[in-house]
């Protein structure tokens, strides 16, 4: 059985606070793109579980053992549920790490989701939540997997009707690796939230010029080049640009497709555009 997991992007992302925990409120709008993983499971004909990695988008930075979300997820599910046999998990990277597209979280998701749907556990909607949380705050979107606002941590949500159907999205990551520790170390409430939840397609040309990402500043003066690149995507006429999340994707969002020749970004650059739906 194969499932797809797809990435995110964040639209807006206010640091509104630090908490008792350690962990940051944030508030973010997570919505669902195309670009996806492979993730593969077989019930194994021998008593130990294998977990093999593969794709353009893997490094020293993805992990092949236990500390990866895939596996983290399955062995959480294992250790409750005896009909639980071992397995063959195979993992095709397409979304890049460091990135701010939430593929680790969503490889994750989806191992739980395909979990329980080869030993039919019947999970509720509400387990899948529970068991995503443990493994990462920004696991359980990708439960529901429809546009969502994010707050506290980035773990609780509340829907909302924002369609983006029918423009095309470019997504470009440099060779820039941000981890989640990195960002949140230099990050400053740079801006005064706007409420989110009221987010209105019909206004996005104005979108710049009142949903930020409190990452960026510091970010951007760390790594000059991803603000460069922020730039070239509105002067190829982008309708809204921002960075994803706290790693290295700046994405734009236009009115029809690009011509991506028309980039100049620096070798081995990941470059995506998709229609989104």
């Amino acid at each position: 059985m194969i499932y797809f997991p797809n990435a995110k992007i964040n639209i807006g992302l206010f640091v509104t606070g630090k908490r008792d925990d350690g962990f940051h409120n944030i508030e973010s709008v997570f919505y669902p793109i195309g670009l996806n993983d492979a993730l593969e499971m077989r019930i194994s004909q021998k008593s130990e579980t294998k977990f093999r990695l593969s794709g353009d988008n893997i490094n020293n930075n993805v992990s092949n053992d236990s500390n990866n979300t895939v596996l983290k997820a399955f062995n959480l599910l294992k250790k409750d549920f005896k009909q639980i046999k071992d397995a063959d998990i195979c993992l095709n990277k397409r979304i890049p790490v460091f990135a701010g597209l939430g593929g680790g979280s969503s490889d994750a998701a989806y191992m739980i989701k395909l979990t329980d749907y080869m030993f039919d556990l019947r999970l509720t909607n509400k387990q899948l939540h529970d068991y995503a949380l443990e493994v990462g705050s920004d696991c359980p979107f990708f439960i529901e997997n429809t546009p969502q606002f994010v707050y506290s941590r980035g773990e609780k949500m509340s829907k909302i009707s924002l369609n983006l159907k029918n423009y095309y999205l470019v997504l470009i990551k440099p060779e820039i690796n941000i981890s989640t520790k990195e960002a949140y170390q230099d990050v400053h409430k740079t801006s005064t939230p706007f409420d989110l939840r009221q987010l209105d397609v019909k206004d996005i040309n104005n979108w710049k010029n009142y949903v930020k990402n409190d990452f960026e500043v510091r970010l951007f003066e760390k790594y000059p080049l991803l603000g460069e690149i922020k730039d070239t995507l509105y002067n190829m006429d982008a309708v809204y640009a921002q960075m994803s999340g706290s790693g290295s994707t700046v994405y734009g969002i236009f009115n029809s497709a690009v011509d991506l020749n028309m980039l100049s970004v620096p070798e081995n650059t990941f470059i995506h555009q998709e229609k989104l739906q």
